[in-house]
């Protein structure tokens, strides 16, 4: 027992040593850093050894929720965005739907062909109800189609191996009594894909947005019609 007593301090003197050795037998640093530092310094770094090290380690707590929101902050942020998106997505698809309802009215009560609304024309009429979210001019597409009943009307988008095709595009507004199909398209560029759940429907990542009006025209004029 007195034996393992007295190699005790004796491993602690020299491990003190060895590291005043390593440290301080520059001669350089001796020269400026004084007898007392240099002894605190060396006792501090014999306490630092591997084990104690390790439980100190394994103790400290500091810093904990900075790495607890490094672990979750990219998942969170990515289902944030990918909520904020689907609920931008929705609305524009909501305000195309308003568009194509008020605009359809020109056709519906025979305004357009009683003014002789080019496809052009219906447009412009088309964005001057459209405000702040699309690129109207550039990116809103209308398509006006003839159909003999209710029954016929087709609800089949114009994409053609995953791009938008605006040849199959239409527009005949039609006389009093005619059953007519306005539909509006936006192709709405889409920047959050979540777990595979991508909104995207077209190539390029976007998502084709459709609204339509489907109605018959009032009887704005006595001549022509359909039967």
């Amino acid at each position: 027992m007195r034996a393992r007593l007295s190699r005790r301090p004796a491993q602690h003197f020299d491990n003190l040593n060895l590291i005043r050795k390593v440290l301080f037998g520059n001669q350089f640093v001796s020269s400026f850093m004084p007898e007392v530092a240099r002894n605190k310094l060396a006792v501090r770094l014999v306490r630092l050894l591997p084990k104690r090290l390790a439980r100190r380690f394994v103790r400290e707590q500091q810093g904990a929720a900075a790495v607890e929101f490094a672990l979750v902050a990219l998942p969170f942020l990515a289902l944030l965005f990918a909520i904020l998106e689907t609920a931008l997505v929705f609305f524009a698809g909501q305000t195309l739907e308003t568009a194509a309802a008020e605009a359809s009215r020109l056709i519906m009560t025979g305004q357009a062909q009683t003014a002789g609304y080019s496809k052009e024309d219906f447009k412009t009429q088309v964005c001057n109800r459209i405000y702040g979210l699309f690129d109207c001019a550039g990116g809103v597409y209308v398509d006006v189609k003839q159909y003999s009943d209710f029954s016929s009307v087709s609800n089949t988008k114009p994409v053609t191996n995953g791009t938008f095709d605006s040849s199959k595009l239409d527009y005949v507004p039609g006389g009093p009594g005619c059953i007519e199909a306005v539909t509006l398209y936006y192709q709405w560029p889409i920047y959050v894909s979540l777990l595979g759940n991508n909104l995207s429907n077209l190539n390029g990542n976007k998502r084709l947005l459709a609204a339509t009006a489907v109605f018959r025209n009032e009887p704005f004029t006595t001549t022509g019609g359909c039967p």
